[in-house]
C-alpha cells in the first residue's frame, strides 16, 4: 500500500498539472453560432453580448451565422463540434424545443447539448404592412374569413417561434392561411415590408424598429400584459384571441461533454453580461427580459418547453419530414 504522504504528494502534483489546463480556458477565440440570418432576434442578441463576453473571458467571441432549415443547420454544426468550449450556439425555442415535435427525424437530439444559460426572452408581435387594410386583429380576422385563399403569413423558418405562433393564432382564431418560411427574421421582415404576405407574428426585437418608424403596424402582442414600449398595442386576449401567450427565448448552449468548469465559467460570464445595466436596458428597449439562470435551471426550462410545444404541434397536425 502506498505511503499516505507519498499518495498525497502525488495527488497534489496531478491536481497541479491538471489545474492550469482547465484554468487556461479560453486560450483562443470562441465561435458563437447563430442558427439564422442576420437581422433577427437570435442574431441581435448574439451580437449585443459578443463584445462584452469577449472582455469578460479575455478572448474574442466571433459571431458566425449558419442559417437555414429552421435552425437545424446551426444546431447540427454545434452537435458535431468538439466539446471544448470554443464553439457555442445561440440556441432558441425553434431548434432546441419546437423542432423535436415538428420534424419526425432530426440530425441531433436533446442529449447532444449542454445548456449554459438563458440570454433573453421576448414576446412576439402580430404585424402587418402599413398599407394593409387591417388596423386591428378584428380587421385581420374579417379579412381572413372573407377571402381565406388570399391570406398568407411569413416566418423566420419552419419550426421557429413566429411559425408556431401563427399556427397557434390560426387555431385560436379559427382561420386559415398559407405559411411562407424564410431563412431568418431579417429576410421575413424585409418581405413583409415588400408586401409579400399578409401578416407575421414576429419576435418583437426584429420588428420593433419598423413599428416605431411606421412601416409596420402592430396589431397585438403575445405577452400576458401590455408592453411599456408599445402601450397602445393590445394583448392577444384583449384583441379577442384567448390563450395566446407566447414567449420566445434565446440562450447559450454548448456541445454535450463540454467540461463542467468551462460551462460554469461561460455561464458566470454570460450572466454578468446580460444582467449588466446597459445590456439589460438594451433588452428592455427591445421588449425583452434578460436571462442569466443557471445551467441546471436552463436545462429544466428547455425540457418544459419541448413538452409544451409538442402538445401545440400535435394539436395543429403539422409534423413533417425533415
Amino acid at each position: 500500500m502506498p505511503h499516505p504522504q507519498r499518495w498525497l504528494a502525488a495527488s497534489a502534483l496531478s491536481l497541479a498539472m491538471a489545474g492550469p489546463a482547465l484554468a487556461a480556458w479560453p486560450e483562443r477565440p470562441i465561435t458563437l453560432i447563430v442558427p439564422a440570418s442576420p437581422g433577427g432576434t437570435t442574431d441581435i442578441a448574439a451580437r449585443l453580448i459578443a463584445d462584452k463576453l469577449a472582455t469578460k473571458l479575455g478572448q474574442q467571441v466571433i459571431v458566425e451565422n449558419r442559417a437555414g432549415a429552421a435552425g437545424i443547420i446551426g444546431a447540427q454544426t454545434l452537435a458535431r463540434a468538439k466539446p471544448d468550449g470554443y464553439t457555442v450556439l445561440m440556441g432558441n425555442i425553434g431548434p432546441n424545443a419546437i423542432n423535436y415535435a415538428l420534424y419526425k427525424t432530426l440530425p441531433y437530439k436533446p442529449a447532444d447539448f449542454a445548456p449554459v444559460t438563458l440570454v433573453i426572452s421576448v414576446p412576439n408581435v402580430l404585424v402587418v404592412n402599413e398599407a394593409s387594410p387591417a388596423h386591428s386583429v378584428a380587421d385581420l380576422l374579417a379579412l381572413a374569413r372573407r377571402d381565406p385563399g388570399k391570406v398568407s403569413f411569413g416566418s423566420s423558418g419552419s419550426g421557429q417561434s413566429p411559425h408556431l405562433s401563427a399556427e397557434l393564432f390560426k387555431q385560436r382564431a379559427g382561420i386559415g392561411g398559407t405559411h411562407v418560411p424564410y431563412k431568418g427574421a431579417g429576410p421575413a421582415v424585409a418581405a413583409l415590408l415588400g408586401q409579400q404576405f399578409t401578416f407575421m407574428i414576429d419576435n418583437l426585437p426584429s420588428s420593433m424598429p419598423y413599428i416605431q418608424s411606421g412601416k409596420l403596424r402592430a396589431l397585438a402582442v403575445t405577452s400576458a400584459r401590455r408592453l411599456a414600449e408599445l402601450p397602445d398595442v393590445p394583448t392577444m386576449a384583449e384583441a379577442g384571441v384567448p390563450d395566446m401567450v407566447v414567449t420566445a427565448w434565446f440562450g447559450l448552449v454548448a456541445p454535450a461533454g463540454t467540461p463542467a468548469t468551462v460551462v460554469d465559467t461561460l455561464y458566470a460570464a454570460t450572466r454578468d453580461v446580460v444582467r449588466s445595466p446597459d445590456i439589460a436596458e438594451r433588452f428592455r428597449a427591445m421588449g425583452g427580459q434578460a436571462g442569466g439562470n443557471t445551467p441546471a435551471e436552463f436545462a429544466a426550462f428547455i425540457d418544459q418547453e419541448r413538452t409544451r410545444w409538442k402538445q401545440i404541434v400535435d394539436a395543429a397536425g403539422i409534423a413533417q419530414e425533415q
